[in-house]
């Protein structure tokens, strides 16, 4: 049974304990990198094709680090619109040194 969250304040702490293995978060944040490369690939290009290889850049380097590192079942699945957001939030933090790399 899926767990309800009242607020996204709520479900990060969640969110970040279902990343607690480094290399997933490193593929996180990689993926994350690889969509902001592709939409602005998207923009120059003026090709919205792009934008399908930034999804499968942003989920395929996520999911991977699910299923073979943190071996869990990604929150996307449950919670897509907080998940959308806790995967920016974390890649904040990480850039900002909350947490580590």
């Amino acid at each position: 049974m899926s767990r309800r969250f009242a607020s996204f304040r709520e479900f990060y702490p969640f969110y970040l304990s279902e990343h607690a293995n480094r290399t997933s978060r490193r593929l996180h944040f990689a993926g994350s990198c690889g969509v902001l490369a592709l939409a602005v690939v998207a923009i120059a290009a003026a090709d919205w094709r792009w934008l399908l290889a930034a999804l499968a850049c942003g989920y395929g380097c996520a999911w991977i680090g699910h299923f073979c590192f943190e071996r869990n079942r990604p929150a996307t699945f449950r919670h897509p619109l907080y998940s959308f957001a806790g995967d920016w939030a974390m890649f904040r933090d990480i850039l900002l040194r909350r947490i580590p790399w």
